[in-house]
Protein backbone atom coordinates (compact mmCIF):
# COMPACT_ATOMS: atom_id res chain seq x y z
CA UNK A 1 0.00 0.00 0.00
CA UNK A 2 1.35 3.39 -0.99
CA UNK A 3 1.00 6.60 0.96
CA UNK A 4 -1.65 7.67 -1.52
CA UNK A 5 -3.77 4.67 -0.58
CA UNK A 6 -3.79 5.58 3.12
CA UNK A 7 -7.12 7.25 4.03
CA UNK A 8 -6.52 10.91 4.74
CA UNK A 9 -8.46 12.81 7.41
CA UNK A 10 -11.28 14.94 6.13
CA UNK A 11 -11.51 18.67 6.66
CA UNK A 12 -14.04 18.15 9.44
CA UNK A 13 -11.78 15.65 11.18
CA UNK A 14 -8.82 18.03 10.96
CA UNK A 15 -10.92 20.88 12.35
CA UNK A 16 -12.10 18.66 15.17
CA UNK A 17 -8.53 17.59 15.93
CA UNK A 18 -7.37 21.21 15.99
CA UNK A 19 -10.28 22.16 18.26
CA UNK A 20 -9.40 19.28 20.55
CA UNK A 21 -5.78 20.41 20.64
CA UNK A 22 -6.84 23.95 21.51
CA UNK A 23 -9.14 22.71 24.28
CA UNK A 24 -6.38 20.50 25.65
CA UNK A 25 -3.84 23.32 25.62
CA UNK A 26 -6.34 25.72 27.17
CA UNK A 27 -7.01 23.15 29.90
CA UNK A 28 -3.30 22.81 30.61
CA UNK A 29 -2.46 26.50 30.46
CA UNK A 30 -5.69 27.74 32.05
CA UNK A 31 -4.39 27.81 35.66
CA UNK A 32 -1.22 29.66 34.62
CA UNK A 33 -3.25 32.14 32.57
CA UNK A 34 -5.61 32.63 35.50
CA UNK A 35 -2.72 33.40 37.84
CA UNK A 36 -1.18 35.76 35.28
CA UNK A 37 -4.52 37.55 34.88
CA UNK A 38 -4.98 38.02 38.64
CA UNK A 39 -1.36 39.12 39.04
CA UNK A 40 -1.67 41.73 36.27
CA UNK A 41 -4.99 43.06 37.60
CA UNK A 42 -3.63 43.69 41.11
CA UNK A 43 -0.36 45.04 39.69
CA UNK A 44 -2.39 47.67 37.84
CA UNK A 45 -4.83 48.44 40.66
CA UNK A 46 -2.30 48.69 43.49
CA UNK A 47 1.26 48.67 42.10
CA UNK A 48 2.97 50.21 45.13
CA UNK A 49 1.52 47.76 47.64
CA UNK A 50 1.41 44.65 45.46
CA UNK A 51 4.56 44.81 43.35
CA UNK A 52 7.16 45.68 45.98
CA UNK A 53 9.76 42.99 46.70
CA UNK A 54 8.70 42.47 50.32
CA UNK A 55 5.07 41.80 49.35
CA UNK A 56 6.15 39.41 46.59
CA UNK A 57 8.11 37.42 49.19
CA UNK A 58 4.97 37.33 51.31
CA UNK A 59 3.10 36.01 48.26
CA UNK A 60 5.66 33.21 47.89
CA UNK A 61 5.42 32.37 51.60
CA UNK A 62 1.62 32.25 51.55
CA UNK A 63 1.66 30.10 48.43
CA UNK A 64 4.10 27.57 49.91
CA UNK A 65 1.71 26.59 52.71
CA UNK A 66 -1.30 26.23 50.42
CA UNK A 67 0.68 24.52 47.65
CA UNK A 68 2.27 21.81 49.80
CA UNK A 69 -1.10 20.92 51.28
CA UNK A 70 -2.52 21.00 47.73
CA UNK A 71 0.02 18.39 46.60
CA UNK A 72 -1.65 15.85 48.85
CA UNK A 73 -5.14 17.09 48.04
CA UNK A 74 -4.38 16.53 44.36
CA UNK A 75 -3.95 12.81 45.02
CA UNK A 76 -7.18 12.68 46.99
CA UNK A 77 -9.30 14.52 44.43
CA UNK A 78 -7.86 12.58 41.49
CA UNK A 79 -8.87 9.38 43.30
CA UNK A 80 -12.41 10.73 43.69
CA UNK A 81 -12.15 11.68 47.38
CA UNK A 82 -12.08 14.88 49.41
CA UNK A 83 -10.53 16.10 52.66
CA UNK A 84 -12.28 18.88 54.57
CA UNK A 85 -10.06 18.58 57.64
CA UNK A 86 -6.90 20.18 56.21
CA UNK A 87 -7.14 23.45 58.14
CA UNK A 88 -7.86 21.73 61.46
CA UNK A 89 -5.08 19.22 60.81
CA UNK A 90 -2.57 22.00 60.14
CA UNK A 91 -3.58 23.74 63.37
CA UNK A 92 -3.26 20.50 65.36
CA UNK A 93 0.14 19.63 63.89
CA UNK A 94 1.52 23.12 64.53
CA UNK A 95 0.33 22.95 68.15
CA UNK A 96 2.12 19.60 68.53
CA UNK A 97 5.31 21.13 67.10
CA UNK A 98 5.15 24.06 69.53
CA UNK A 99 4.45 21.77 72.50
CA UNK A 100 7.43 19.53 71.68
CA UNK A 101 9.71 22.56 71.39
CA UNK A 102 8.34 23.84 74.67
CA UNK A 103 9.65 20.60 76.20
CA UNK A 104 13.10 21.67 74.90
CA UNK A 105 13.27 18.82 72.42
CA UNK A 106 15.40 19.30 69.28
CA UNK A 107 13.80 20.95 66.26
CA UNK A 108 14.17 17.71 64.28
CA UNK A 109 12.12 15.80 66.86
CA UNK A 110 9.45 18.49 66.91
CA UNK A 111 9.25 18.46 63.11
CA UNK A 112 8.91 14.68 63.02
CA UNK A 113 6.21 14.92 65.69
CA UNK A 114 4.21 17.35 63.57
CA UNK A 115 4.52 15.24 60.43
CA UNK A 116 3.72 12.04 62.37
CA UNK A 117 0.54 13.66 63.66
CA UNK A 118 -0.54 14.33 60.10
CA UNK A 119 0.26 10.74 59.09
CA UNK A 120 -1.82 9.37 61.97
CA UNK A 121 -4.78 11.48 60.91
CA UNK A 122 -4.39 10.20 57.36
CA UNK A 123 -4.30 6.59 58.55
CA UNK A 124 -7.48 7.24 60.53
CA UNK A 125 -9.28 8.79 57.55
CA UNK A 126 -8.12 6.03 55.21
CA UNK A 127 -9.15 3.29 57.64
CA UNK A 128 -12.65 4.73 58.09
CA UNK A 129 -13.10 5.22 54.35
CA UNK A 130 -11.78 1.82 53.28
CA UNK A 131 -12.57 -0.30 56.33
CA UNK A 132 -16.08 0.90 57.09
CA UNK A 133 -16.93 2.20 53.63
CA UNK A 134 -17.77 5.66 54.93
CA UNK A 135 -17.92 8.68 52.64
CA UNK A 136 -14.70 10.77 52.68
CA UNK A 137 -16.90 13.86 52.85
CA UNK A 138 -18.61 12.70 56.05
CA UNK A 139 -15.42 11.39 57.67
CA UNK A 140 -13.38 14.52 57.05
CA UNK A 141 -16.28 16.82 57.89
CA UNK A 142 -16.48 15.16 61.30
CA UNK A 143 -12.73 15.30 61.77
CA UNK A 144 -12.67 18.97 60.81
CA UNK A 145 -14.43 19.72 64.08
CA UNK A 146 -12.81 16.94 66.12
CA UNK A 147 -9.23 17.86 65.21
CA UNK A 148 -9.90 21.54 65.84
CA UNK A 149 -11.32 20.68 69.25
CA UNK A 150 -8.34 18.44 70.04
CA UNK A 151 -5.93 21.24 69.10
CA UNK A 152 -7.76 23.66 71.39
CA UNK A 153 -7.81 21.11 74.21
CA UNK A 154 -4.08 20.37 73.97
CA UNK A 155 -3.33 24.09 73.85
CA UNK A 156 -5.75 24.76 76.73
CA UNK A 157 -7.64 27.26 74.56
CA UNK A 158 -4.61 29.49 74.16
CA UNK A 159 -1.60 29.94 71.93
CA UNK A 160 1.37 27.65 72.56
CA UNK A 161 4.58 29.68 72.37
CA UNK A 162 7.83 27.88 71.61
CA UNK A 163 10.79 28.94 73.82
CA UNK A 164 12.75 31.98 72.55
CA UNK A 165 15.77 29.89 71.54
CA UNK A 166 13.55 27.94 69.15
CA UNK A 167 13.27 31.00 66.90
CA UNK A 168 16.91 30.56 65.91
CA UNK A 169 16.39 26.99 64.66
CA UNK A 170 15.91 26.02 61.01
CA UNK A 171 12.34 25.01 61.80
CA UNK A 172 11.33 28.54 62.78
CA UNK A 173 13.16 30.07 59.80
CA UNK A 174 11.58 28.00 57.02
CA UNK A 175 9.53 30.99 55.88
CA UNK A 176 11.67 33.79 57.24
CA UNK A 177 11.17 36.88 55.09
CA UNK A 178 14.81 37.93 55.42
CA UNK A 179 15.64 35.36 52.75
CA UNK A 180 15.22 36.39 49.12
CA UNK A 181 13.69 32.94 48.54
CA UNK A 182 12.78 31.33 51.89
CA UNK A 183 13.78 27.65 52.34
CA UNK A 184 10.14 26.64 52.63
CA UNK A 185 9.48 27.95 49.12
CA UNK A 186 12.36 25.87 47.75
CA UNK A 187 10.94 22.87 49.61
CA UNK A 188 7.58 23.49 47.90
CA UNK A 189 9.13 23.21 44.42
CA UNK A 190 11.19 20.14 45.36
CA UNK A 191 8.13 18.32 46.72
CA UNK A 192 6.14 19.35 43.64
CA UNK A 193 8.73 17.74 41.34
CA UNK A 194 8.76 14.57 43.46
CA UNK A 195 4.97 14.29 43.55
CA UNK A 196 4.69 14.95 39.82
CA UNK A 197 7.14 12.13 39.23
CA UNK A 198 5.19 9.81 41.52
CA UNK A 199 1.93 10.50 39.70
CA UNK A 200 3.42 10.18 36.23
CA UNK A 201 5.95 7.37 36.48
CA UNK A 202 4.96 5.01 39.31
CA UNK A 203 2.46 2.19 39.59
CA UNK A 204 0.94 3.97 42.57
CA UNK A 205 0.30 7.06 40.44
CA UNK A 206 -1.40 5.02 37.74
CA UNK A 207 -3.56 3.34 40.37
CA UNK A 208 -4.61 6.75 41.74
CA UNK A 209 -5.92 7.78 38.32
CA UNK A 210 -7.50 4.37 37.73
CA UNK A 211 -9.47 4.51 40.99
CA UNK A 212 -10.70 8.02 40.26
CA UNK A 213 -11.71 7.16 36.71
CA UNK A 214 -13.66 4.01 37.61
CA UNK A 215 -13.15 2.32 40.94
CA UNK A 216 -14.97 -0.88 39.98
CA UNK A 217 -12.97 -1.27 36.77
CA UNK A 218 -9.74 -0.63 38.68
CA UNK A 219 -10.66 -3.38 41.14
CA UNK A 220 -11.41 -5.80 38.30
CA UNK A 221 -8.02 -4.96 36.77
CA UNK A 222 -6.27 -6.11 39.94
CA UNK A 223 -5.77 -2.80 41.75
CA UNK A 224 -5.90 -3.16 45.51
CA UNK A 225 -8.32 -0.27 45.94
CA UNK A 226 -8.49 -0.35 49.73
CA UNK A 227 -4.73 -0.34 50.23
CA UNK A 228 -4.20 2.34 47.58
CA UNK A 229 -6.83 4.63 49.11
CA UNK A 230 -5.29 4.20 52.55
CA UNK A 231 -1.87 5.10 51.14
CA UNK A 232 -3.34 8.11 49.32
CA UNK A 233 -4.71 9.61 52.54
CA UNK A 234 -1.53 8.85 54.48
CA UNK A 235 0.68 10.50 51.83
CA UNK A 236 -1.73 13.44 51.53
CA UNK A 237 -1.86 14.15 55.25
CA UNK A 238 1.90 13.71 55.43
CA UNK A 239 2.03 16.69 53.07
CA UNK A 240 -0.36 18.49 55.43
CA UNK A 241 2.09 17.75 58.25
CA UNK A 242 4.91 19.34 56.25
CA UNK A 243 2.68 22.32 55.46
CA UNK A 244 2.08 22.69 59.21
CA UNK A 245 5.84 23.15 59.74
CA UNK A 246 5.75 26.08 57.32
CA UNK A 247 2.61 27.37 59.04
CA UNK A 248 4.41 27.20 62.40
CA UNK A 249 7.28 29.21 60.93
CA UNK A 250 4.86 31.70 59.35
CA UNK A 251 3.29 32.30 62.79
CA UNK A 252 6.73 33.19 64.17
CA UNK A 253 7.28 29.92 66.05
CA UNK A 254 3.98 29.38 67.81
CA UNK A 255 1.09 26.96 67.65
CA UNK A 256 -2.32 28.60 67.40
CA UNK A 257 -5.27 26.15 67.58
CA UNK A 258 -7.59 28.72 65.98
CA UNK A 259 -5.34 29.37 62.97
CA UNK A 260 -5.59 27.94 59.44
CA UNK A 261 -9.37 28.28 59.67
CA UNK A 262 -10.74 27.84 56.15
CA UNK A 263 -7.40 26.72 54.72
CA UNK A 264 -9.09 23.64 53.28
CA UNK A 265 -11.15 25.92 51.00
CA UNK A 266 -8.05 27.53 49.54
CA UNK A 267 -6.40 24.13 49.09
CA UNK A 268 -9.44 22.55 47.39
CA UNK A 269 -9.86 25.65 45.23
CA UNK A 270 -6.19 25.50 44.18
CA UNK A 271 -6.54 21.88 43.06
CA UNK A 272 -9.85 22.41 41.23
CA UNK A 273 -8.61 25.60 39.56
CA UNK A 274 -5.55 23.60 38.54
CA UNK A 275 -7.71 21.33 36.41
CA UNK A 276 -8.53 18.47 38.75
CA UNK A 277 -12.05 17.11 38.43
CA UNK A 278 -14.18 16.70 41.53
CA UNK A 279 -15.54 13.58 39.80
CA UNK A 280 -12.06 12.05 39.94
CA UNK A 281 -9.63 10.77 37.33
CA UNK A 282 -8.11 14.12 36.33
CA UNK A 283 -5.53 16.47 37.78
CA UNK A 284 -1.90 17.57 37.63
CA UNK A 285 0.66 18.77 40.14
CA UNK A 286 1.64 21.70 37.92
CA UNK A 287 -1.99 22.79 37.74
CA UNK A 288 -2.37 22.60 41.52
CA UNK A 289 0.76 24.71 42.05
CA UNK A 290 -0.55 27.30 39.59
CA UNK A 291 -3.91 27.23 41.34
CA UNK A 292 -2.20 27.78 44.69
CA UNK A 293 -0.37 30.81 43.31
CA UNK A 294 -3.66 32.16 41.98
CA UNK A 295 -5.44 31.75 45.33
CA UNK A 296 -2.56 33.39 47.20
CA UNK A 297 -2.49 36.23 44.67
CA UNK A 298 -6.21 36.82 45.22
CA UNK A 299 -5.81 36.89 49.02
CA UNK A 300 -2.67 39.00 48.87
CA UNK A 301 -4.15 41.41 46.33
CA UNK A 302 -7.31 41.89 48.36
CA UNK A 303 -5.17 42.65 51.42
CA UNK A 304 -3.05 45.08 49.41
CA UNK A 305 -6.20 46.95 48.44
CA UNK A 306 -7.37 47.06 52.04
CA UNK A 307 -10.34 44.73 51.62
CA UNK A 308 -11.57 43.06 54.84
CA UNK A 309 -11.31 39.28 55.36
CA UNK A 310 -14.96 38.68 54.59
CA UNK A 311 -14.43 39.97 51.05
CA UNK A 312 -11.58 37.49 50.56
CA UNK A 313 -13.79 34.67 51.84
CA UNK A 314 -16.55 35.59 49.39
CA UNK A 315 -14.06 35.69 46.51
CA UNK A 316 -12.61 32.30 47.51
CA UNK A 317 -16.06 30.73 47.64
CA UNK A 318 -17.02 32.18 44.25
CA UNK A 319 -13.79 30.90 42.69
CA UNK A 320 -14.55 27.37 43.89
CA UNK A 321 -18.09 27.52 42.46
CA UNK A 322 -16.87 28.93 39.13
CA UNK A 323 -14.11 26.30 38.86
CA UNK A 324 -16.54 23.48 39.64
CA UNK A 325 -19.01 24.87 37.09
CA UNK A 326 -16.35 25.03 34.38
CA UNK A 327 -15.33 21.47 35.21
CA UNK A 328 -18.91 20.26 34.82
CA UNK A 329 -19.38 22.13 31.53
CA UNK A 330 -16.13 20.71 30.21
CA UNK A 331 -17.27 17.15 30.95
CA UNK A 332 -20.66 17.74 29.33
CA UNK A 333 -18.95 18.79 26.09
CA UNK A 334 -16.57 15.84 26.12
CA UNK A 335 -17.87 13.14 23.76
Amino acid sequence: MSIADVPQPTGGELAGSRALDWREWLKRLGPLLGFAFVFVIFSILTPKNFLNSFNLRILLVQTAIVAIAALGMTLIIISGGIDLSVGSNVALCSVIVAMLLKLHLPAEVAALGGIATGLIVGALIGSLVTGLGLSPFIVTLGLMGALRGLAKGLAENSVVYAPPESKATWLARLLHLNYMIPPGVILMFVLAVVMAGVLRYTKFGRHVFAIGSNEQTARLCGVNVGRTKLLIYVVATGMVGIASLLHFSYLNAMGDPTSANGLELSVIAAVVIGGASLSGGEGTILGSIAGAFMMSAVDNGCSSMGFPNWVQEIVTGLIIVIAATLDRLRHRRTP
